[in-house]
């Protein structure tokens, strides 16, 4: 097994206006490499995970622990807030540039990845002229391109066609698995989770605390799913065990 990259140890979290607690001795581990989902029911406290990471809030108990002296991370949301009057281009280089790197720099950085993320001649576009799944790439590429290797994903692909969706996940998974970046992946797509990750932490309702953990051994591309059934049958009885108390 890889080395960990992130722990959270025994988190507990309370927005000040909530009735009652968001998240309650929550304790998880993230390894190298690995690209790890978190299924859980709508308003359980998903994306609260990711503002503490952030540090957007704090925990009122426990902590999150990164190894390796590093907590950088790069963050997708379910919107790709590109910046319609920047190019393509210019959109994947400001995070370089609000850390100092001069933009001639940033962009002989960027445009190597440009064939990798399948965005050649996108240069000098602008966000308008994309497609949904091109602009999707952007937005991940602009979330890794400040060197990142831990990403994290917030139903970004939630918006997307059927057919656009199953594409840009087998992408998602490969891209990912080739610069071996670490992947947090919040989804309520059971489908999506068995397709990319490696693990899948199921949660049945609020507070976030005690959780169903999945390992996928299936190589991938992982077209057929049928085989992954008796997971998804596990997830199901999951979220529904929790399904009263949401």
């Amino acid at each position: 097994m890889s080395a960990k990259q992130l722990e959270l140890r025994d988190i507990t979290f309370t927005y000040k206006t909530a009735q009652r607690t968001t998240i309650e001795r929550l304790n998880a581990e993230v390894y190298e490499g690995e690209f790890l989902s978190l299924i859980a029911p709508s308003g359980a406290g998903k994306s609260t995970i990711f503002r503490l990471l952030m540090g957007l809030e704090q925990p009122q108990h426990g902590e999150a622990l990164f190894h390796n002296n590093s907590s950088a991370m790069g963050y997708m949301p379910q919107k790709d807030l590109l910046l319609e009057w920047r190019t393509v281009l210019e959109n994947v280089t400001l995070p370089l540039e609000l850390k100092g790197v001069n933009k001639k720099e940033a962009k002989t950085i960027a445009e190597p990845y440009f064939v990798q993320f399948g965005l050649e001649g996108t240069q000098h576009q602008y966000p308008r002229e994309l497609s949904g799944g091109m602009r999707q790439r952007a937005s991940f590429l602009r979330a890794m391109i400040g060197g990142s290797k831990l990403l994290l994903l917030d139903e970004p692909f939630s918006a997307l066609d059927a057919m656009t969706r199953l594409h840009m996940q087998d992408w998602l998974q490969k891209v990912c698995s080739d610069l071996n970046l670490t992947v947090i992946l919040i989804t309520h797509d059971m489908d999506e989770a068995l397709r990319v990750s490696d693990r899948i932490l199921v949660f049945s309702s609020s507070p976030m605390s005690t959780y169903l953990e999945l390992s996928i051994e299936e190589p991938h591309p992982r077209a057929n799913l049928e085989t992954l059934a008796p997971i998804k049958q596990q997830i199901m009885r999951q979220l529904f065990s929790g399904v009263d108390s949401i």
